[in-house]
């Protein structure tokens, strides 16, 4: 039995490792992703264009000017020369932010009347406008500290000096490489388990593996276990990679994310194999993959938090494996997530895995 699954194993891996569009879909994408997706997909608001218009010829506006001009959140400013020039600049996204100082700017602080400045953003990008507010609020609150003290105004200022925990520079890479380790890890899972009976099919041999000596079970095994085992490797790989790569700290048990990951892939590597029974070629089966992993990732808290979903769609994403993944994978990456927190969101990926599993043999066997 045992030397019929290794035979089995073996056969499917050489069939991938010997197809050249296999070999690239599994080695060449999540490295590409791991690269691209770990400096590119982030929220940190960098290079993002900003106008000023300064209608003031005071120095107070000037030295205002110069602190937006020499911070490193605005490297790239377009002055513009009069009002009319805001519209174009913000309808033809041009720029996200207009800073506004208006004409009694300088002649109101030195008469220690209130000096407004506005800003104008660009509603359309709300959340690169919402962090550009607060980048802007910074400078300007701290320009108003700093004149007061030198005019000797009296004025109490709360100041927020925030202390961010497991993430002290609050480096948006070390939240995105975790997540990209098991989403990648599933994707490669998902190529292989999907292509399984597809590829037999396509191929004209499902019938002579039919009438091999192998029990469905023993098939069954046999087709899941290449792509867990890619799967592992996978996962195990990126996540050196972002050691090494971009410095992403790993302070929890490897014991436990090599459990979790082994968890995790064995219910991807279900609903793999459920998808490949449901197709004829591999291009359905392909297909298929992606059908799976958009709402997988949309709904498993990848981008957005999941309490941020409507309240009907929150139930859907506890269905998701991908869900408790991510929270076991940041958690081992940056904060050294307790066993008992672990074990918690390992039983329903196993319970999932067990579902899963128990489907795609069913739809297997109906194949015989």
């Amino acid at each position: 039995m045992i030397k019929r699954i290794l035979a089995l194993i073996w056969k499917e891996l050489l069939a991938v490792m010997r197809d050249p569009k296999s070999r690239v879909s599994i080695l060449f994408p999540p490295i590409l992703y791991l690269f691209l997706f770990a400096p590119a997909a982030t929220l940190d608001v960098k290079n993002v264009p900003v106008g000023i218009i300064n209608r003031d010829n005071g120095a107070q506006a000037f030295e205002l000017v110069e602190r937006f001009q020499g911070t490193p959140f605005f490297n790239r400013i377009v002055y513009l020369k009069g009002i009319e020039e805001i519209g174009p600049f913000i309808d033809n996204q041009k720029g996200v932010m207009v800073v506004s100082i208006d004409e009694q700017f300088s002649r109101n602080l030195n008469e220690n009347l209130p000096a407004e400045v506005q800003l104008i953003l660009d509603g359309r990008k709300s959340n690169t406008a919402q962090i550009l507010s607060g980048y802007a609020g910074s400078i300007i609150q701290q320009y108003n500290a700093d004149f007061s003290a030198q005019a000797g105004i009296h004025q109490q200022n709360v100041a927020l000096f925030p202390r961010y925990w497991y993430n002290p520079n609050a480096l948006y890479v070390w939240f995105n490489i975790p997540s990209l380790v098991c989403t990648l890890s599933m994707l490669a899972c998902l190529v292989v388990t999907t292509q399984v009976v597809a590829r037999e099919r396509e191929l004209g041999t499902f019938d002579q593996l039919l009438v091999s000596p192998l029990t469905t079970r023993e098939m069954i095994v046999g087709k899941v276990t290449p792509g867990i085992l890619v799967g592992m490797i996978e996962g195990i790989f990126l996540m050196v990679m972002g050691r090494l790569f971009f410095g992403v700290p790993f302070t929890g048990s490897l014991p436990l994310f090599f459990l979790s990951q082994y968890i995790f892939v064995t219910a991807i590597s279900g609903v793999g194999l459920f998808i490949s029974s449901l197709c004829y070629t591999q291009q359905q089966a392909m297909l298929g993959t992606f059908i799976f992993m958009l709402p997988s990732v949309l709904l498993s808290g990848f981008a957005t938090p999941v309490e941020n979903m409507p309240t009907w769609l929150q139930p859907v994403s506890y269905l998701m494996p991908l869900r408790y993944m991510l929270i076991n994978t940041r958690g081992l990456f940056l904060k050294a997530m307790p066993v008992e927190i672990v074990l918690n969101n390992i039983w329903p990926m196993a319970l999932i895995g067990i579902f899963t599993q128990l489907v795609a043999g069913r739809f297997f066997r109906r194949l015989r």
